[in-house]
């Protein structure tokens, strides 16, 4: 993976009508930011501790619908030295949650170039089913190198041995989902688990690091080179955490925690100035934390092309 190759050689495939990858470089190490499509889930997912007028009146100063709106899903993969690193595996398929437009990670790494059978590292934030279920879809395992080594937090593995949904404001079906993909992942791929307590450095300048919250193994990414800093934060920032950080999003375990732990990443993405890419913010999910009184506000980075 070079960006070169990766930005400008493989061209998308005709249906697809807007970009899937972006590149950005972080000192020596490359990062392709992936997307796995959308997920259209109800608004009251942005924050169901929320009043329904404040969280009415965001969503109209954002120009979004009031009832449901489409969640983006994104993956990383940083190339550090030797190594090739996939953080996150998307959603892969699950026809009974009736959400087509994701599980598209797969093909667009073949679109950008990347053969699976070169990913050295997996890393997963966690074991909820939009981050681990690309690698469930049928013939994935076969194409993947037998020796991969996948990086999780050991709590997050022990969580999901009997998981907690009991604080959670998830629309039906979700919780059977997630515990049926969680478990199925553990049961094939645990030979390859490479369980890490608090933090783990993946490659060089690649560290994982556990933060719970959203789910008590959630873990996010930094990427440093240099000078540059990236964070990879999986699930604890989204889209509406900025301006309102103590809102609860209807897919964390422990709320108040999750909170707690946005907040602080997100002061230290305002004092280091490095870059944020989220799982959920809008793609390509690259840019800036300013701190805004009491709260925070995005910068997007212009787009380079």
């Amino acid at each position: 993976m070079t960006l070169e190759n990766t930005s400008r050689a493989v061209k998308s495939s005709p249906d697809e009508l807007v970009p899937s990858r972006y590149a950005v470089r972080i000192g020596d190490i490359e990062v392709l930011v992936i997307s796995d499509g959308v997920l259209p889930l109800p608004t009251k997912m942005l924050g169901h501790n929320a009043e329904p007028a404040a969280r009415a009146a965001w969503l109209n100063d954002m120009f979004l619908p009031p009832d449901a709106f489409d969640w983006a899903l994104n993956a990383v993969v940083v190339r550090s030295g030797s190594q090739t690193i996939l953080i996150d595996a998307g959603l892969g398929l699950d026809p009974e949650l009736n959400l087509p437009r994701a599980g598209q990670l797969i093909k667009r790494l073949e679109a950008a170039g990347i053969d699976l059978g070169s990913v050295t590292d997996l890393v997963l934030t966690h074991m909820h089913m939009d981050h681990v279920g690309g690698l469930l879809v049928d013939g994935v395992k076969d194409r993947l190198r037998p020796d991969l080594r996948i990086h999780v937090a050991a709590a997050e593995v022990k969580f999901w041995e009997a998981p907690d949904f009991s604080h959670v404001s998830m629309p039906p079906g979700f919780p059977d989902a997630l515990r049926a993909a969680a478990k199925k992942f553990a049961a094939e791929y645990r030979s390859q688990l490479q369980l890490f307590d608090d933090e783990y450095e993946v490659a060089p300048g690649v560290v994982a690091s556990r933060t719970g919250g959203h789910t008590p193994g959630h873990s996010v990414v930094r990427v440093t080179s240099g000078k540059d800093r990236l964070m990879f934060a999986g699930d604890a920032v989204f889209a509406v955490g900025f301006e309102h950080p103590d809102w609860h999003n209807g897919f964390e375990h422990d709320p108040e925690e999750a909170a707690r732990v946005r907040v602080r990443l997100l002061r230290e993405l305002a004092e280091t100035g490095g870059l944020l890419v989220a799982t959920h913010m809008p793609f390509p999910s690259v840019g800036h934390v300013a701190v805004d009184g009491d709260v925070f506000r995005w910068v997007p980075v212009f787009w380079d092309y």
